[in-house]
């Protein structure tokens, strides 16, 4: 059995592209969700979706994107469906499709090019960050703890568990600022 699985970022967006391709490409059944797509975690119709595949059946997404965020987060997905039988397949990359040797191949390449693209921009960042302290245009972010506040609470005979809840910062930045 074919199975869909659509997803849009936001509660503005909508489904129905997706939805009808899937369709279109056989799915019987067809989960759908509006969420962020960050965290696979949060993904509830995503989870229904694999919960109710079995072996034999095809987990169907419109495009790569819609199903994982990141190569650890697909590689962590099709490692799940593999182990319960199920494949996977993507229409808008049409090599995609875990069923076949060569299928497997071709996302493992799209996997490690994206991969590559990453540590590049990654890189790229990093450059752009070392030339702007050079430079003195690169501050880095604001402090988010006063560590002079840290200090006069303490002198009152505030605790440090109390500072913290007062300054609603963790007790071990607590501790940091008392011993800088």
């Amino acid at each position: 059995m074919l199975i869909g699985y659509a997803r849009v970022s936001s509660t503005g967006q909508d489904l129905t592209v997706q939805e009808e391709a899937l369709r279109a490409a056989g799915c019987e059944q067809i989960y759908s969700e509006k969420k962020s797509g960050r965290q696979a975690a949060d993904r509830e119709a995503l989870h229904d979706a694999m919960k109710a595949a079995r072996a034999g059946d095809i987990i169907v997404v419109s495009r790569l994107d819609r199903f994982a965020r990141s190569t650890q987060d697909l590689h962590n997905l099709l490692g799940t469906l593999e182990a319960k039988g199920v494949g996977f397949r993507c229409l808008a990359q049409v090599g995609v499709d875990t069923t076949t040797p060569t299928g497997k191949l071709t996302l493992s390449i799209l996997g490690a090019v994206a991969a590559f693209e990453a540590d590049l921009r990654a890189e790229r960042q990093a450059e752009g960050i070392a030339r702007a302290k050079q430079e003195g245009r690169y501050k880095g972010r604001s402090a988010s703890i006063d560590y002079a506040k840290v200090r006069k609470l303490h002198g009152q005979g505030i605790s440090p568990t109390e500072i913290a809840g007062l300054l609603g910062i963790g007790r071990t930045s607590v501790y940091r600022a008392l011993a800088a």
